[in-house]
C-alpha cells in the first residue's frame, strides 16, 4: 500500500507563545502593561501563570495597578527581583582616583578582582534555572522547560544589559573594545535562548530606546538600547512583536507604524495610537493555535 503523504492538521503541536518587546522612553507605560496582561491570564480556564523578573524598580508599578484601586493582586502573578547593584562610595572614589591617575590605555587593562562576587548576570541565570517566587517563596523550575501555559516577563532589557557589562568588567571605570564584544555576545546568546523555538512560553520584555544616526542619509532612527549600538539591529529580529510605546498627555498608546522607530508585528494591526493591551495579542495567538 502506498504511503499516505496528504497534508494533515497535527493538533498535538503546541504553538509557542509570542515573544514581545515593548520599547519606549521612561514613563511610556511599558511596565504598566503587565497589569492588564495578568488580568487576561487570570480570566483563562485554567488560568495562565505569569512570572516577572525585575532587574530594576518596576515591582511597585505593577502591584500599584491593583492596589491603587483597592483590588487584590491576582494569585497567578509571581515575581523575582534581581537588582543590578550600584557602585558604593568606595568604588566610586577608587574609580575617580584611577581615572585621574592613569591613561585611557592603562584604564582598559585594569582587572577588577572582585567582579566574581558582584556578578548579577550569574544571579539572574541561576534564578532562572529554578524560578524563585518572592511572593510565595516557592520555586517553579527551569524556565527552559516551561510550556505555552506560562508567561514570562523581564523588566527591563536596559538593566539586563548592565548586568552583562558587570559580568564582563566588574567595577572597572571603563570597558575596552574587546570587552564590549564579550558582553554583547553573551547578552545576545541569552536573548536567543529566551526567544528561540525551544522556549514555548510567552515572553514580554521591556526596553528603552536610543537614537542612531544613519551615516549615509543623516536620518535618525530610534533603536533598542542595550550594550553600545553594535547589536541594536540584531535584537528586534529575535522577537515576533516589537512595539513602540509612548504617552500623549494623560494617555498611553502603542504604535506599529512609526516611521522613525524599528517596529515589527505578527498579531497587531500596523497602525498608530493602538490602545495598550497585551490581551489583544494573546487572543489572536489563541485563535491561531486553535486553527
Amino acid at each position: 500500500m502506498a504511503e499516505d503523504t496528504s497534508p494533515t492538521d497535527d493538533l498535538s503541536i503546541e504553538l509557542s507563545g509570542p515573544k514581545i518587546l515593548l520599547q519606549g522612553d521612561s514613563g511610556a507605560g511599558k511596565t504598566r502593561a503587565f497589569g492588564p496582561l495578568v488580568d487576561w491570564a487570570a480570566r483563562q480556564s485554567p488560568p495562565y501563570e505569569v512570572f516577572i523578573l525585575f532587574t530594576e524598580p518596576g515591582l511597585e508599578t505593577v502591584l500599584g495597578y491593583w492596589r491603587d484601586r483597592g483590588l487584590p493582586v491576582p494569585k497567578n502573578l509571581h515575581w523575582h527581583v534581581v537588582p543590578t547593584a550600584t557602585l558604593n562610595l568606595k568604588s566610586l572614589t577608587d574609580a575617580a582616583h584611577k581615572v585621574g591617575l592613569l591613561t585611557y590605555l592603562s584604564l582598559t587593562t585594569i582587572v577588577d578582582p572582585d567582579r566574581g562576587t558582584n556578578n548579577p548576570a550569574y544571579k539572574i541565570l541561576t534564578a532562572l534555572a529554578d524560578f524563585p517566587d518572592d511572593r510565595t517563596k516557592k520555586k517553579f523550575g527551569n524556565i527552559g522547560l516551561w510550556g505555552a501555559d506560562k508567561i514570562f516577563g523581564i523588566d527591563s532589557l536596559s538593566e539586563l544589559a548592565n548586568a552583562y557589562e558587570k559580568m564582563t568588567v566588574g567595577n572597572k571605570p571603563v570597558m575596552a573594545q574587546n570587552e564590549y564584544g564579550v558582553a554583547q555576545n553573551n547578552l545576545l546568546n541569552f536573548l536567543r535562548f529566551i526567544t528561540g523555538t525551544g522556549s514555548k512560553f510567552t515572553l514580554v520584555m521591556t526596553a528603552h530606546l536610543q537614537k542612531q544616526v544613519n551615516e549615509l542619509t543623516g536620518s535618525t532612527t530610534l533603536m533598542t538600547k542595550a550594550i553600545g549600538k553594535a547589536i541594536s539591529d540584531d535584537i528586534p529580529k529575535l522577537f515576533s512583536e516589537v512595539i513602540y510605546c509612548y504617552r500623549e498627555g494623560l494617555e498611553w498608546f502603542w504604535d506599529t507604524s512609526a516611521p522613525n522607530v524599528v517596529t515589527k508585528t505578527r498579531y497587531l494591526p500596523i497602525k498608530s495610537k493602538i490602545t495598550p493591551d497585551l490581551g489583544m495579542i494573546m487572543d489572536k495567538w489563541l485563535t491561531r493555535g486553535a486553527l
